[in-house]
């Protein structure tokens, strides 16, 4: 690619150069003629007087004494131009050098104030771009990205405050309903105001380890883990309340499928995450299946739900914390909007990938990651 900005500025000093001397040429070839005219007539007026002196009308005679007067003069005033033209020539070449970091200070000012949304002006965009060019497309994208950024967090502050909303005017509403009398004291109001507590406590949990997943602040430990074994934990942990709700689960294993070179406890923390999150948004009688296949130098898992699906706008977001689908729908329908984010980033940290597919409303969805294979000769503990 090269420093098409050296290039500019190197072919600016040849072009401030250049008209230098070309001034300085057409300047003497103007004036050369008519300085050296000039003096050959003050000769021709002396000669006309009669001389007074012989030694200096000798002199003041001499052809070459009078062209070297004309070609002095006429480089004087070439010089002068020549300069001038120099002069203005760069300070236009350095006002369009300088122009763009005048309009990024400027800019990076007012985004310093809180004014995300402002941009530099860029010319030339394109693969002939130069580096001041390169300098205005990455600085519009820091600015993209700082206001993308303050409006996650300012959404993750109405979000939690939503979230949080819920539960407390559950609890005070109970509350208040049994010091008047309203609501019996029993078991069912007190379970009531215990899953209300719970609904906090996850969200709280949940927000807690979003921060550290995004922030990076935990330790990896892989090692070889049979994917086999991490299934059948997950279906033992959530096997009641897969029962209770009417969902059934199933899996496919394939034989001879190869380890997972993974962190343990969080492989298993992503498969309970994505299985628990099919059970939520599969009605009862459904099915929720769960599949892998070897993908290259990694483990393909596929968790399948016959749910409520998702349609083809909202499959890119999925993964964004605290979104979802259908906003209308009560929170208590869901879960806390984390989980999925959660997954996302373990399945990155650990070298993989996740995506969602979906045929559509009410047609199920599917559930992709992949994990790398254990290296040769590491086999599960």
């Amino acid at each position: 690619m090269g420093s098409r900005l050296g290039l500019k500025l190197f072919l600016s000093y040849l072009v401030i150069i250049a008209i230098g001397a070309v001034v300085l040429v057409l300047t003497t070839d103007l004036a050369v003629p008519r300085a050296f005219q000039r003096h050959l007539g003050q000769m021709s007026g002396e000669m006309m007087m009669g001389p007074r002196d012989t030694g200096s009308m000798l002199q003041r005679m001499s052809l070459y004494g009078n062209f070297q007067d004309a070609v002095r003069e006429a480089l004087t005033l070439a010089l002068v131009l020549s300069t001038l033209a120099a002069v203005i020539v760069s300070l236009v070449f350095s006002r369009r050098m300088v122009a763009p970091l005048r309009a990024m200070m400027a800019a990076s000012q007012r985004i310093a104030g809180g004014h995300y949304n402002e941009r530099v002006r860029v010319s030339g965009p394109g693969r002939s771009a130069d580096e001041l060019t390169q300098l205005s497309l990455h600085f519009n994208q820091m600015a993209e990205r700082l206001e993308q950024t303050e409006a996650l967090r300012s959404q993750l502050i109405g979000d939690v405050a939503h979230e949080l909303r819920t539960p407390l005017t559950t609890i005070k509403g109970s509350m208040e309903g049994l010091m008047d009398g309203v609501l019996p004291a029993n078991d069912e109001t007190y379970q009531q105001i215990h899953r209300e507590a719970g609904r906090l406590q996850r969200l709280v949990d949940d927000l807690q380890e979003l921060s550290r997943v995004e922030s990076g602040a935990y330790t990896l430990h892989p090692r070889a883990v049979s994917l086999q074994a991490l299934v059948e934990a997950v279906e033992r942990r959530l096997n009641r309340q897969y029962e209770e709700k009417g969902v059934a689960f199933t899996c496919d294993l394939p034989a001879g499928l190869p380890a997972v070179w993974v962190d343990e406890d969080r492989a298993d923390q992503v498969l309970t995450n994505l299985s628990g999150n099919a059970l939520q948004y599969t009605p009862p009688g459904g099915t929720v299946h769960l599949s892998a296949q070897e993908n290259g130098a990694a483990v393909q898992v596929n968790v399948q739900d016959s749910g409520i699906g998702i349609p083809a706008e909202h499959l890119e977001h999925i993964f964004t914390r605290f979104y979802r689908v259908d906003k209308s729908r009560a929170r208590p329908g869901g879960g806390s909007g984390i989980g999925l984010t959660i997954a996302r980033f373990l399945v990155e940290a650990q070298g993989g990938r996740i995506w969602a597919e979906s045929p559509g409303p009410g047609q199920g969805s599917t559930f992709h990651f992949t994990l790398p294979t254990a290296p040769p000769g590491e086999h599960p503990a």
